[in-house]
C-alpha cells in the first residue's frame, strides 16, 4: 500500500525520512487555510489537516495519506505563516517574553478508516531586544513559517523553555504520526 505526504514543508518530509516513513509520493494540498469565523487555534489546526489529508486521498483512494497543519497561538489569537517583515516582526514582539502554544493536527486517511490527533506544545521566549528582533529578521528564516519562526534555526537561542513535543514545533509529532501509520498499515 502507497504511503503519501499531504504537505509542502520539507521539514515534515524530513521529520517522517529520521524515523525511517519514507512516503512513496510527497503533494500538496491547495487549500485557503484563512481560520474560520470565531475558531480557535486548536479546531484551526485539526480542521486543515483532516481537509488536506483527504483532499489528497481523493486523489490516491487506496493508499495511507499523512496530512499535518501547525498552528502558533499566543491565547486565543493565532498568528500568521509570516510573508512579510512586518508580520514576522509582529510575532516575534508578540512572543518576546511570553509562552505560547504551538498545535500540531495531524490526520491519517486510509482507504477504511479516517484518524484525527492534535499535539499541543508549551513554547516560553525570551524577552528579545531589538536587536536581536533585527538579526532574526535578517536571517530570513521567518519566511512562511508559523508564528514567524523556525525553533529549528536561530530561535532556538530566544527559547528559555518547551513542554511537550519539540518535533511538533517543528512541523510533526513524530511519536504520533508514526503511531497513527502503524494503525493504517496494520488495519490495511
Amino acid at each position: 500500500m502507497q504511503f503519501i505526504l499531504a504537505s509542502s514543508s520539507p521539514r515534515r518530509l524530513t521529520l517522517l525520512t529520521q524515523i525511517g516513513r519514507k512516503p512513496d509520493a510527497v503533494v500538496h494540498a491547495d487549500l485557503d487555510e484563512t481560520p474560520l469565523k470565531g475558531e480557535l487555534p486548536r479546531a484551526l489546526a485539526d480542521r486543515l489537516a483532516l481537509a488536506k489529508a483527504k483532499t489528497v486521498a481523493v486523489q490516491y483512494p487506496q493508499a495511507v495519506v499523512l496530512a499535518a497543519d501547525t498552528v502558533v497561538a499566543c491565547g486565543r489569537r493565532i498568528l500568521p505563516k509570516a510573508e512579510t517583515e512586518q508580520e514576522a516582526r509582529d510575532c516575534l514582539a508578540l512572543l518576546s517574553g511570553r509562552r505560547h502554544r504551538v498545535h500540531g493536527g495531524i490526520a491519517v486517511v486510509a482507504p477504511h478508516k479516517t484518524w484525527v490527533r492534535h499535539v499541543e506544545t508549551v513554547v516560553r521566549f525570551k524577552r528579545l531586544t531589538a536587536a536581536e528582533i533585527d538579526a532574526y529578521i535578517a536571517s530570513d528564516e521567518w519566511r512562511g513559517k508559523a508564528g514567524g519562526y523556525a525553533i529549528q534555526g536561530l530561535a532556538a537561542t530566544y527559547t528559555m523553555s518547551i513542554n511537550g513535543s519539540y518535533p511538533n514545533i517543528v512541523g510533526l509529532c513524530v511519536y504520533t504520526a508514526e503511531s497513527l501509520l502503524a494503525a493504517a498499515f496494520q488495519n490495511a
